[in-house]
Parts: structure tokens; sequence; C-alpha cells
């Protein structure tokens, strides 16, 4: 078995001429930025949830097995080079780029902090370093997908969008948004990457409230501290002095709660213990 590569989260290791191997590390990043501390057991809820979701989802794709409590075994596949966002909810970045006009949204959205939106919104990004929102005709230009590839890929993203949610609220959460990748393998799109907190917004339903910033049990937590503490305008300004930001220490509470909180929400919503 061969080391591929590291990426934010995982590391990639080359099994066979038809397989990966995913390795979840305690690693976490927030606004394109890594930090140098770990988030206990957050490696093993991510891959849990992974093959929690591969097996759920009644959609192809190429997970194969889990290997341990950090590791799964999927398929090689040629990835599409767009990530694929369906938001159910107004907030998080929508809410600036609606405010500068970048997205349009339908005459009757409501524009409240967390407010439902009317229907589901396809919204995807290139795949990159630092994601950029691109629209269906930014997406052709830019040759990411075809035509047809992009209309499946809005479709079964908020399908698979829909059924996620059902399932969270089943369990006690609103599925505010989602990240999905696909890929290409033996001539057909299939779902792949990982599914789990680092690619989803969750909030507990029994304290919602439109209006008011979430309790979140994934990783918006470490993303609300840093912005809160202006860290998130210190990370821009740097990348456009053409620096590298500068990750600040996490404190202990914010780690420790993130913990918890991912363990609670895999317990939830699998029905599954995590020991």
């Amino acid at each position: 078995m061969k080391f591929l590569t590291s990426g934010k989260v995982k590391d990639l290791y080359d099994v066979d001429e038809n397989s990966l191997l995913f390795e979840f590390s305690d690693r976490v990043s927030a606004y394109d930025v890594k930090f140098s501390q770990d988030i206990p057991k957050k490696g093993k809820v991510l891959c849990r949830f992974a093959e929690f979701w591969f097996d759920k989802l009644e959609v192809s794709n190429h997970f194969i097995s889990r290997e341990s409590d950090t590791t799964i075994l999927v398929k090689k596949m040629k990835m599409i080079p767009m990530e694929c966002v369906v938001r159910g909810y107004f907030y998080g970045s929508l809410i600036g780029r609606w405010k500068n006009g970048s997205i349009q949204l339908p005459d009757n959205t409501d524009t409240t902090l967390a407010a439902k939106l009317t229907k589901p919104l396809f919204d995807p990004t290139t795949k990159s370093e630092h994601d950029v929102p691109v629209d269906k005709e930014m997406a052709l230009e830019m040759n990411l997908v075809s035509e047809e590839q992009y209309v499946w890929l809005e479709k079964t993203s908020i399908d698979i969008y829909e059924r996620m949610a059902s399932v969270a609220n089943d369990a006690g959460f609103i599925l505010a948004d989602l990240k999905l990748e696909f890929g290409i393998l033996d001539g057909k799109i299939v779902l792949g990457d990982s599914i789990g907190p680092d690619e989803y917004r969750l909030w507990p339903k029994d304290t919602f409230a439109v209006g008011k910033i979430q309790e979140s049990y994934d990783k918006q937590i470490l993303r609300d501290w840093l912005t809160a503490n202006g860290y998130q305008k210190q990370f821009e300004d740097e990348r456009n002095e053409g620096k590298e930001p500068t990750a600040p220490q996490i404190p202990s509470d914010i780690i420790e709660t993130i913990t918890e909180r991912y363990v609670i929400a895999y317990e939830k919503l699998t029905g599954n213990s995590l020991i």
C-alpha cells in the first residue's frame, strides 16, 4: 500500500489498481486554514458517518467497506472538478453573496438569518484550494461538467439532500446545507469522497429559531469562534496581502465542544454507539 497524499482531513493510500484507502484524521480546518491542534475522536466519527451515509443512501457510490475505526476502502474513479452544494436555509456565505449581488434569490425568499428557503438551492463551487461559487453557465464555460452532467448533478444532489434532511429530522436535527462530491466510474456518475459533519451544517431542532446564529453539531462551532474574534477578517486581510493566513490556537473548551457534538450527532442520527 502506497501513501499518495494528505488532504485537509484525510490521508489517501493506493491499495491496488481499483481501490484507495481513506484514513480519516483528527485534523481540522476552517476558512481554508489548517490548524495545528487536533479534535479528539473526529476522525473516528467522520469514518463511521461515511460508512453510515454510503450504506443509507440509495445512490451508486464508491464505498467498498470500512476497514477500521478510521479507514474505509473505496473504488478509484475520476473525480468531477465541481463540488455540489445544496442549501436549505439562508445562512453562511450565502448571506454575504446575496447582499453583494453575486447571487440572485427568488423574490419571495425570506432573508432573515437562518430562514428556510422556499426550496433547496443548488449552489455548486469549483473544487480547489479556495472554492469559488459557480452557476450553470460558468460551470459549462470552465468545462467542469457537460450540460447533461450538470442537470443530473443538480437533481441528484437535491434528492440526496432531501433524503438526508429527512433522516436528520427524525433524529431531532435540521440539515441546513450539504456538500457532495461525485466522480466517473465505469462511464457512470457515482457519489464519492465522504459525507459527515465536515460536509454539512446540522442544527438541533429543539433550539432552532429564525433570526439567530444556530447551535451547530458540525465544525461551524469553530467558524463562529473565528468570526466572533476577528480571525476570519484577519485571514482575508493576510490573503489579500499575499500572505498565508496564520492559524490561532483553538481554546480547549471549543475543542471539547466540537468532539462532544460530533459524537452526539453520530449516535443520534445513526442509532449506533461510537464505542
